[in-house]
């Protein structure tokens, strides 16, 4: 029984070895099919963080959250690393590392690749664009590392990451904002779509007015679009007026314009009897966004 359980050890979870750790370092060293493709547990102490991961901002509740999980079931999705000598820098899974070294383990599941430096950059880099908890500013920012520092053209990039070029675009546009516009949406208290009424106005002085209008008012992104139409044609936007929603029916335009996140207009007869829903979106991703809460 014990040569059993010592053979299992010598498996896939077994430690990786001091001469793995020191003599492998290219896909043409000896050992090395032994070691990339398979899942292995390395020490924590051998491993640390990309410098170039994006992601910036760590939420101490969530990570304490994960810790826990991983106390209870241990680490169920292994990390993968870049082998670096003796050490190991981390691809993705950087959360998954720091949960489990609150957690207190030793070492953690990993896959090993050897690449370099731009590999492992653009590895980071797609791995976190495909992470749903990634706000947008940071989204924004990775695209347009890929695209200057790793040099992918637009149609290379949209291929990579599954994205519509347009989708790309509009998503750079957001960092022409000013840093206390480009905050606010990273702090969630306007959305991309309020960045992208605001980014369609050019003048940087109208964008600060525009800007805090939306937070005065409480604007949802259809009314900042509106808003927004009105600073760029001030002539037509003092011709045509429109009828005020009653404050429920604006509560409801709001509530449904940021669970959509997309632009949402409701008219009303004035009534209440009859009317219709208007949904505005950009691109096909947005469309699957909006398709994905009635599935």
């Amino acid at each position: 029984m014990k040569d059993k359980k010592r053979a299992m050890g010598r498996g896939l979870g077994a430690i990786l070895s001091a001469e793995s750790k020191s003599n492998i370092n290219s896909a043409t060293d000896t050992g090395a099919e032994k070691l990339v493709g398979n899942m292995v547990e390395v020490a924590l102490e051998d491993i640390y963080p990309n410098a170039t991961q994006p992601r910036t901002y760590f939420d101490e509740t969530a990570l304490n959250e994960l810790a826990q999980s991983i106390k209870n079931l241990g680490v169920i999705q292994p990390i993968t690393l870049r082998k670096d000598g003796d050490k190991f820098e981390i691809i993705s899974g950087e959360r998954r590392y720091r949960a489990s070294k609150i957690a207190g383990l030793t070492s953690i599941p990993a896959y090993i690749r050897l690449v370099n430096d731009q590999e492992l950059l653009e590895m980071a880099l797609v791995e976190n664009i495909q992470r749903e908890d990634l706000d947008a500013i940071e989204v924004a920012l990775t695209y347009q590392r890929l695209l200057e520092e790793i040099g992918l053209t637009q149609e290379n990039l949209s291929s990579r990451v599954g994205k519509e070029r347009s989708t790309i675009t509009n998503s750079i546009r957001l960092l022409r904002l000013s840093p206390e516009i480009q905050n606010a949406i990273r702090s969630g208290e306007i959305s991309a779509g309020h960045g992208r009424a605001i980014i369609s106005v050019e003048d940087a002085e109208l964008q600060q007015e525009l800007f805090k209008r939306i937070i005065k008012e409480g604007l949802n992104v259809r009314q900042a679009e509106k808003a927004a139409s009105e600073f760029k044609n001030p002539k037509k936007s003092i011709q045509k007026t429109e009828k005020e929603l009653p404050n429920h029916l604006r509560k409801v335009e709001k509530s449904l314009a940021d669970v959509l996140e997309v632009g949402v207009e409701i008219k009303s007869s004035g009534k209440g009897k009859k009317g219709k829903i208007i949904l505005d979106f950009n691109n096909e991703d947005e469309l699957n966004k909006i398709l994905s809460h009635f599935n």
